[in-house]
Formats: structure tokens, C-alpha cells, sequence
């Protein structure tokens, strides 16, 4: 692989990720990480290689590994390594040889870990429990509710952020990322339209309301699937149609899921599907679409385009993307390069903030500090060009009021 290709994207990466820049300038001076040894398990591309250099640049020593074994940029592996980084991880990796490059990242005793769904988290539960973590960073919701489980059993021995929630996180990166990156994999993977057909989106968090409204956005008929009854309301009143899985796929020519739940496409679904649906995933792993199913069910398999299966079952044809695993990363380019800068900017934040305050810090899930996300959007708005009004003295005084018509 030719690392100049790499190194040209994380140029460009670089050059629109303004919020993380003005990080790395101060990291440079500051040092905060001097000492200090970083382990990292994140979909291994442009943007995060930007984010690997700038904990670097602040004086950690850094080792990567892929949260996915689809989801690296070759290219980009080859240009870290060129610049001295730690990287393990290739695209289509084997179950086996992701999980030997995560006890590579291991292998170092981190200090600070940053993850994204869980996996490194959970081998330092299982098979390092004598190295001293200072804290981590999570990245994702599959991640964070693993994450929680972990500290309602008393199990949790370091303390984590909870990354994934951070505002200046969920709301952009999930919502509009997502969206984005979500259409562009699988426009990419199938090069089909989406206006005019029927797009069924499984789940209405932040990632679902970004696909949903992108979906919406190409001229797509969308219907949302939820088990969550409050955020069933909140879809319907967004103007989609909420439907049971069992009877949306009926209509479905794409299914979207993203909920962070095994099996939410299984059997019963499946056979309902009509022919020709094309399912898809945008959740963390690839368990969401049951892949068992589709193959207990099917009497022929075959490619029928780079990140296309097609599966025989009955008289019709169901296809699945990108062997169900998260569409926008293995088809397509992830998030949009801005989106991820507000969010790895967080990331080197809170990790400085671990740094700094871990003698404070309990074994729990705690969020990322208010101050944290206000400074990230305050540096976006300077970056934007964008100026907003501050309250006055006298509304100061207003909001520590209490006595009515004062």
C-alpha cells in the first residue's frame, strides 16, 4: 500500500478538522500526557489517525488497533507507521487477528484507554486485570451500555466517560454523521435510488433520527421500528410512519438498523421481507441483522457485488450489505471529516481531563465535564466564523431571582 495516498488524506483531514488543531497547538506546549502511555481501539482511518497524532503530539506514547474489523483505511495505517505511530490493525481482518491486535494495544499497559464498543474494555476486565488504568474513554452507545452494566454489577474497576453522550457528540455526530455516512455507504455499496422506495430505519436515537431524516431527505418513504415507546411518539410526530418490524419489512426495500440489540432482523422478519429487500447496519457490531438466520434459511449464497450478499430463501432474494456490519465504514468514508472533529476533539479532552483529575475519580461511568463540550462548541463557533450574544449583567441577576415580576 502506498502510505503517500494515506498521508494525503490525513492532510486533508487535518486541514478541515479546525476544533482538533487548536487542540493539538496547545498539546504541543503543554504536554499533558508527558509520561504517559494511550491505548486505543477506534475505526482505524483519516480522522482518527489525526486524533492518534494529536495525543502524540501532547507526549503520550500511543498504540492503535481497529474497533472493527472491516472499518480500516489501509492507506492511512501505512502513513501513521511512516510518522512513527504504533498502529495495528488491516482491513478484513480475521476474528482471531483482531483480537491479537487489541493485546497488542495492550500489551503496552496503557495508563488511559479510549474505546469504541467495548472490546478493549472488556480484555482489560478479563485478561489484564493487573494493569493500572488511570480512567478511558468510551465512544459509542454499545459501548456506554455495556459500560453501565459493568457498573451496576460492582464489576467496573476504572473509571470511564461516557464520550458518547457528550452534546457536542450526540448531537452532531450521531444525528448528522451518522446520516450522512449511513446513505453514503450504501448508495455506495449498491448504487441504487433511494427516492421513491421504502426505507424502514430499526431504532430512534440519535443515530436512527439522522438516518431517518437523511432517508427522508433523498425523496425515501420512511418507516421507523422501536420497542421504546416514548421514542415511538417522538417519530410519529416527526411525521413517520411507527410500525412493528414484523409489518414494515413487508414494504421494506431497505432495512436500516441502529440500535445497539442483537437480532432486530431475524428469522420471522426475514421471511416476511418481501423480494429484493436489502438490509443494512449501522450499529456497532454485526449482530443486529441475524447473519445465522439468513444462512439457516437460505439454499444459495453468492456476491453479487463487493459488499453485496445475496441470499436465496423460498422464491425471492434478500440482500445484505457490507456482511452486516456498520454500512458507513465498510462501504463508505465514515462521518464527515468536520463531524468527527468536534467529536475527537472531546475524546483528547477528556483524556487530558483523566490525566489531570484521576486521583479524584471513582470507578464509575461519569459524563464528560459540561465545561468540556461548551469549550468544543465555543472553538466550532470561532471556527465557523459565527459570534452569539452573552447575557448582561442585569439577566445575570434575573436567573437568581425568584420572586415573581422581578
Amino acid at each position: 500500500m502506498n502510505s503517500s495516498i494515506g498521508e494525503l488524506k490525513l492532510e486533508w483531514a487535518y486541514e478541515h478538522m479546525d476544533v482538533l488543531r487548536a487542540v493539538r497547538e496547545r498539546f504541543r506546549d503543554e504536554k499533558p500526557f508527558d509520561g504517559l502511555k494511550i491505548g486505543m481501539a477506534l475505526h482505524v482511518e483519516a480522522k482518527t489517525g489525526i486524533l492518534a497524532l494529536t495525543l502524540r503530539d501532547g507526549g503520550a506514547r500511543v498504540r492503535l488497533a481497529s474497533c472493527n474489523p472491516l472499518s480500516t483505511d489501509d492507506s492511512v495505517v501505512e502513513a501513521l507507521r511512516f510518522q512513527g505511530l504504533q498502529v495495528f490493525a488491516r482491513k478484513g481482518e480475521s476474528r482471531k487477528e483482531y483480537y491479537e491486535n487489541l493485546h497488542k494495544v495492550l500489551e503496552i499497559e496503557p495508563d488511559i484507554i479510549i474505546d469504541d464498543g467495548g472490546d478493549l474494555t472488556t480484555l482489560l476486565h478479563k485478561d489484564y486485570t493487573y494493569i493500572p488504568i488511570l480512567g478511558g474513554n468510551e465512544e459509542t452507545t454499545t459501548g456506554v451500555l455495556r459500560l453501565r452494566v459493568m457498573e451496576k454489577k460492582g464489576v467496573l474497576r476504572f473509571p470511564m466517560f461516557d464520550v458518547n453522550d457528550a452534546k457536542m457528540k450526540h448531537l452532531f455526530d450521531n444525528r448528522y454523521g451518522t446520516g450522512q455516512s449511513t446513505l453514503d455507504g450504501i448508495m455506495s455499496a449498491t448504487n441504487l435510488t433511494i427516492a421513491g422506495k421504502t426505507v424502514v430505519v430499526a431504532g430512534y436515537g440519535w443515530c436512527g433520527r439522522g438516518i431517518a431524516m437523511r432517508m427522508r431527505g433523498m425523496g425515501a418513504n420512511v418507516i421507523v421500528t422501536e420497542v421504546d415507546a416514548i421514542k415511538a411518539i417522538e417519530a410519529r410526530m416527526d411525521g413517520f410512519r411507527v410500525m412493528r418490524m414484523i409489518d414494515a419489512i413487508r414494504e421494506a426495500d431497505f432495512v436500516i438498523t441502529a440500535t445497539g440489540m442483537k437480532d432486530v432482523v431475524r428469522e420471522e422478519h426475514i421471511l416476511a421481507a418481501k423480494n429484493g429487500c436489502i438490509l443494512a447496519n449501522s450499529g456497532h457490531f454485526d449482530n443486529e441483522i441475524s447473519k445465522r438466520d439468513l444462512e439457516r434459511l437460505s439454499r444459495r449464497k453468492r456476491k453479487v457485488r463487493e459488499y453485496v450478499e445475496e441470499y436465496e430463501i423460498g422464491e425471492k432474494k434478500i440482500y445484505l450489505l457490507g456482511d452486516g456490519r456498520l454500512i458507513n465504514l465498510v462501504a463508505g468514508q465514515g462521518h464527515p471529516v468536520e463531524i468527527m472533529d468536534m467529536s475527537f476533539a472531546i475524546q483528547a479532552l477528556t483524556a487530558e481531563y483523566i490525566a489531570k483529575n484521576h486521583r479524584h475519580l471513582e470507578n464509575k461511568v461519569y459524563p464528560v465535564p459540561t465545561e468540556i463540550d461548551y469549550y468544543v462548541a465555543r472553538l466550532k463557533l470561532k471556527a465557523m466564523g459565527i459570534e452569539i450574544d452573552a447575557l448582561t449583567e442585569e439577566q445575570r441577576k434575573y436567573l437568581e431571582e425568584w420572586e415573581e415580576g422581578t
